[in-house]
């Protein structure tokens, strides 16, 4: 009898055991996830909420963080690759290097979404996912012309424009939005750039790094803006903002000698927002990353399920190989009249507490 037990129970056993190997590997696959660096906050958001999304469509994840070190970023995709991830989400570091690893990819019959930034001269992934970067550009381009009401003649006022690194093709879509607002009062003397620097490859910022964008503003204000008054920046990211506003804090600007210049931004990061409470910061460009972060999510598990994919732009975005299917987020131009309305009362994105 106590043999019969003792077998009953070692099958029992082996039966729990059984179950638990099956429920443990009863997810639709890893799906890795290449982000470029922890180093603005947005990209650990942006992480966390795929992460978050994939998880609840039955996904494993492999999250890793490049540093803005492009080799890198190949590296850690190929070490996915060798564990048998399913799909992958990328953000490229620089959206030219990827042509290599993605055949390999494509080999392997992994499915491939860029995310965010646009992988470029290769026609070896599937689909992409971002917001309207023109539409952001303009949006930052407007919120100068209105604060500064050029259209109702008023000026002329200095200008200084400070861009994203030229390897994210971002920047360049982001920039031509915002020439389609300034140009205009550029060419007619409204807007007058004391630097003269105004095509992309001189305002660029490499990594869109707000120290290398502090340094340059330290080197335009020395040289060009002795006694003259700077009246707006145009900065394309919040990153870059941080770094502008360093540098003119530096010199008086915003201390009661003299009114800080207008100043834009992108990401809607807390330094930025707490910026713009302070009056420091005039604007930046809200992009829900949950809401991108869930589209990727949808999007990767569309393509593994053969579902339908859901895109709406099939036309804009050529990555010099291809027209790239596309979804696009639309963003929301964020200031000292908004924020409390769009981040804290209607999407939740941040709560009070974050932004005293």
């Amino acid at each position: 009898m106590h043999k019969i037990i003792k077998v009953a129970a070692a099958v029992l056993l082996g039966l729990a055991v059984s179950a638990c190997d099956k429920s443990a590997t009863s997810t639709k696959g890893t799906i890795g996830i290449a982000m470029p660096s922890k180093t603005e906050a947005r990209w650990v958001s942006d992480g966390s909420s795929i992460v978050d999304s994939l998880k609840k469509l039955g996904y494993d994840t492999d999250l890793q963080y490049a540093q803005y070190e492009a080799p890198t970023q190949l590296s850690q995709i190929e070490n996915m690759m060798v564990k048998g991830i399913k799909g992958l989400i990328v953000a490229p570091i620089d959206g030219t290097t990827m042509a290599d690893v993605l055949k390999q990819a494509k080999e392997k019959g992994i499915k491939v979404i860029s995310y965010d930034r646009l992988i470029r001269n290769t026609k070896d992934f599937d689909y992409y996912v971002t917001f309207d970067n023109y539409r952001t550009g303009v949006l930052q381009g407007q919120s100068i012309v209105d604060k500064l009401q050029l259209k109702q003649g008023k000026g002329p006022f200095n200008l200084e424009i400070f861009a994203g690194s030229t390897d994210d093709n971002n920047a360049h879509v982001v920039y031509a939005g915002v020439m389609s607002q300034l140009k205009p009062f550029i060419d007619s003397g409204k807007l007058v750039i004391r630097s003269g620097q105004q095509d992309l490859d001189k305002v660029a910022t490499p990594n869109w790094d707000g120290a290398q964008a502090q340094a340059r503003m330290d080197n335009l204000l020395s040289a060009f803006y002795g006694t003259a008054h700077l009246d707006a920046v145009l900065a394309m990211n919040d990153q870059i903002a941080n770094g502008v506003v360093s540098s003119l804090r530096g010199v008086g600007y915003g201390t009661g000698k003299q009114a800080m210049p207008i100043v834009t931004g992108q990401d809607a990061e807390i330094s930025s927002i707490k910026s713009i409470i302070r009056g420091d910061q005039t604007s930046t460009i809200f992009k829900d990353t949950r809401a991108l972060a869930e589209a990727a999510a949808q999007m990767m598990d569309a393509t593994l399920s053969g579902k339908t994919v859901v895109v709406n732009d099939s036309t804009s975005y050529d990555n010099g190989s291809m027209i790239v299917p596309t979804q696009l987020l639309t963003p929301q131009l964020v200031d000292g009249n908004n924020w409390q309305k769009v981040l804290v009362d209607d999407t939740k994105f941040y709560t009070p507490e974050q932004l005293r």
